[in-house]
């Protein structure tokens, strides 16, 4: 190894010894931005940002809705031409190139405005997100009391508050007027009331009014902000700050953190399934969630199938550029290609077997609240944090599993939360991994989720994306790529990848964002159960989504300005990859990328070669370039 010295003073000095900071490792082979510790801490990872809240609160409840088994039709079809491509596409463009979700887009300038978007959806998407993680923790704190304080009308509670649906048989007197009794009034006069005469009132269970009335403290509407909750500003504190800890040494800490926090909910969901089981009508639930009452006849429906392409999408994390930062960390040469797969498989079958723990339960509540299952059956909030925790109250030693499950919820949303902060972490690395931009934090707590649907944003962010790297920056070349990280015709690279990368993924990405513009274009204004939205609110819903699609077009012509020569020869330059664009790392650029310029080169003149490890020898400094064979372990 060539050695050049040099002399240097003490602050020199002082600069260069902090180059081996918190998040690089001895055994890293990128010393500007580190690497994760094991291929498990990023598999881990992955399945981490993959398997969310919406796995065990959204899935079982659009598979009931849209034909039981049945709806296993499209969402594996959707994983398989769709979501698995995509997935692998962004864990191999993130990890060629060891670059975030927007500077990774040298490939193709432009369509950089496609990784801002991403970034800014997720800002949105992080406010909103550590909002239920707060709840959870709200719920898994007032989980420790026997019994538990949603189990019963308590006296937080109104006179519509009711364990039992409260009905009333209208009869003659005998003046001859109609009078409404009470079944009390029945039973102590042996009477019995006619069908046609029973009048059932709406009621409110306990744990519908808990959820209202004590956890959320719900105003009369969006245009009544009410005061602050201070129980929720304390657990949403909380969350953050268990963000913040286990991102404070960036993925060295965060990749040791989901090792508990990605296999923990397997062993609850485990749990929660053999209890469920075991309770009287969860047969029934089971049959309702993906057995006899399964509808094949829903295919033909389009919803049915935006529905299954829009959970794809959410649930792997595709089109938002988590992958893309996560992969960014790996090393060169790990072969993402059976992560990918590993990953997707993990992710879709946990989905399916989340739905046999949460119907179970709710076949349960059904049971023995005489109702049909499809009364009790309820998807996010309402299925979280009223329908599963009121049936949770009924079990025996009901805090114990109301613990389990709340506990539950905080770790499956808070690795997930974990890939979206990092995702905005990359994009100031070189300041420090773990800080994060908390103007976000003020922002307005105002989920476009709760307005409008981000389902447009990541449909039409999948197929720019898949425009933008397949048919102008090149499939073929995009391969070679693969190619030079995971070795000469992996089973991918073969004629089966290239037909589904090229034209199937496409095209029913097209067809699933037509079918999102059809939504759209036929789309009625919110509501939050009864209560519907201003129109400001909607407006305002409108606006956020604009905001983070208006960086697409602004940055084309951004990038397009700042090129040089004629209109085809500037459309042609933001068309191309820029001088620096490769391998992060000089050594693994090989014969086909030699003569760019590498952005390690560029980081090195920048930042005074602060890559360069520093050894000492007879009073002076002696520098030496990382060598990557020496680095690979």
């Amino acid at each position: 190894m060539q050695r050049i010295i040099i002399k240097v003073d003490f602050f020199f000095l002082k600069d260069k010894t902090d180059v081996q900071n918190s998040h690089v490792g001895t055994t890293d082979e990128n010393l500007d931005r580190g690497n994760w510790s094991s291929n498990t801490d990023y598999l881990l990872s992955l399945i981490g940002c993959a398997v969310g809240l919406g796995n065990v609160w959204r899935f079982p409840y659009l598979a009931y809705k849209n034909g039981g088994g049945a709806f296993l039709i499209p969402y594996t079809i959707m994983l398989a031409f769709a979501g698995l491509p995509l997935f692998f596409l962004e864990c191999s463009f993130g990890q060629f190139a060891s670059l975030g979700p927007v500077s990774v887009w040298k490939a193709v300038p432009i369509m950089q405005g496609v990784g801002v978007t991403m970034v800014l959806v997720s800002s949105l998407v992080a406010i909103y997100y550590n909002c239920i993680i707060g709840y959870s923790i709200y719920y898994l704190f007032a989980s420790f009391q026997f019994p538990l304080p949603w189990s019963d009308c308590f006296e937080w509670s109104d006179e519509n508050c009711s364990t039992q649906p409260k009905e009333y048989c209208n009869i003659t007197s005998a003046n001859g007027s109609f009078v409404l009794v009470n079944s009390t009034w029945l039973n102590d006069n042996n009477a019995t009331c006619e069908g046609s005469n029973i009048f059932s009132i709406s009621v409110q269970r306990p744990s519908e009014q808990y959820w209202d009335k004590v956890a959320l403290r719900r105003s009369s509407g969006l245009d009544e902000s009410g005061g602050v909750i201070w129980h929720l500003a304390l657990c949403l504190l909380l969350a953050w700050i268990i963000v913040v800890a286990a991102l404070f040494k960036g993925i060295k800490s965060s990749g040791k953190v989901v090792y508990f926090t990605a296999i923990f909910p397997y062993v609850v969901l485990i749990i929660l399934l053999i209890r469920g089981v075991t309770l009287e009508g969860a047969r029934e639930g089971i049959e309702y969630y993906i057995g006899t009452h399964s509808d094949i006849s829903k295919l033909s429906d389009a919803e049915v199938w935006k529905d299954a392409a829009t959970q794809i999408f959410f649930s792997l994390g595709t089109a938002c550029g988590g992958l893309v930062a996560l992969s960014s960390y790996n090393k060169f040469n790990n072969n993402c290609y059976s992560d990918a797969i590993v990953v997707c498989v993990t992710n879709c079958a946990t989905s399916v077997f989340a739905g046999f723990a949460i119907f179970s339960v709710l076949g349960h509540i059904a049971y023995i609240s005489h109702k049909p299952v499809s009364e009790v059956a309820q998807s996010g909030f309402g299925l979280a944090f009223i329908a599963y925790p009121e049936a949770l109250s009924k079990l025996p030693i009901s805090p114990l599993w109301s613990i389990l499950f709340f506990f539950m919820l905080l770790t499956l949303g808070i690795d997930s939360q974990f890939a979206i902060i990092e995702k905005q972490v990359t994009l100031n690395w070189s300041k420090r991994m773990w800080m994060y931009d908390w103007s976000v934090c003020r922002s307005v707590c105002l989920s476009i989720k709760n307005v409008l649907s981000t389902s447009l944003i990541h449909h039409g962010s999948a197929v720019l994306e898949l425009v933008g790297i397949i048919y102008i920056y090149g499939g073929n070349r995009f391969i070679e790529d693969i190619e030079m990280m995971i070795g000469k015709k992996n089973c991918y690279s073969g004629c089966g990848g290239e037909l589904a990368g090229f034209f199937i993924s496409p095209c029913l990405l097209m067809v699933s964002t037509i079918i999102l513009v059809w939504s759209l274009v036929t789309f009625s204004a919110p509501s939050y159960g009864p209560i519907p939205y201003p129109i400001w609110g909607t407006v305002l819903g409108w606006f956020m989504l604009a905001f983070c699609i208006i960086w697409i077009p602004i940055f084309a012509g951004f990038n397009f300005a700042k090129a040089k020569g004629g209109i085809l020869e500037r459309f042609r330059q933001i068309c191309s990859p820029t001088p620096d664009w490769g391998p992060y790392l000089e050594c693994h650029r090989g014969e086909r990328y030699k003569n760019q310029e590498s952005p390690q080169t560029i980081q090195q003149s920048k930042q005074n070669e602060n890559d360069l490890s520093i050894v000492y020898a007879n009073d002076m400094l002696m520098i030496s370039s990382p060598n990557c064979d020496q680095m690979r372990v």
